[in-house]
């Protein structure tokens, strides 16, 4: 072969040579553009189920959260459910009590069994329902959170200054909150 036509070969080889290297590269570029955009859409969609995790977490947490608040109201207000009918028993208790007052100054003592029978009875019912009778003694501190005071007397001693004197009326609670304070009366 002559050296003409080897030359013009060897260019159109190199032509050849080159026009692949543009393709592979036009191909390469696009494909990297086609990378990073694949890249791109999967960092947004990753972003996007990070967000949705987030959301889902904080949902549940709401929910469960919402769970205890209502099974604690739900539990509390089963603890006062009966709270109505107890304070409306109270002074059929308190009417018991003046009655077993007055029944033992008598010389009927089955009468007076009968009726300590009737409010035993009527107490221990109560007290299984959750009543609490609220224990005040004559000489006790007087506490303004679980005592309501009618009135103050001057002291009959120094010991019983700011004590409870007497006992007006009995105290109830329901549970751990309180129905009826008991009314006392305090020396001054």
């Amino acid at each position: 072969m002559s050296t003409k036509k080897k030359s013009s070969v060897e260019e159109a080889e190199m032509d050849m040579k080159e026009q692949d290297q543009k393709i592979n590269n036009t191909a390469n570029e696009e494909a990297d553009s086609k990378n990073d955009a694949e890249t791109i859409q999967i960092s947004k969609l990753q972003e996007e189920v990070e967000r949705e995790k987030d959301r889902y977490l904080r949902l549940f947490a709401e929910f469960e959260n919402f769970k205890k608040r209502t099974a604690r109201e739900r539990i509390e207000m089963f603890k006062t459910a009966g709270e109505e009918i107890m304070v409306s028993m109270l002074p059929v208790l308190d009417d018991f009590d003046r009655a077993l007052k007055e029944i033992e100054k008598s010389d009927d003592d089955n009468l007076f069994q009968g009726v300590k029978l009737i409010s035993s009875k009527l107490r221990e019912t109560l007290r299984v329902k959750g009543l609490q009778t609220i224990e005040t003694q004559v000489g006790d501190d007087f506490n303004a959170d679980t005592h309501e005071a009618i009135t103050q007397i001057p002291a009959p001693e120094d010991k019983l200054k700011g004590k409870i004197i007497d006992v007006l009326e009995k105290g109830y609670a329901l549970g751990d909150k309180i129905i009826r304070y008991p009314k006392v009366v305090i020396g001054q």
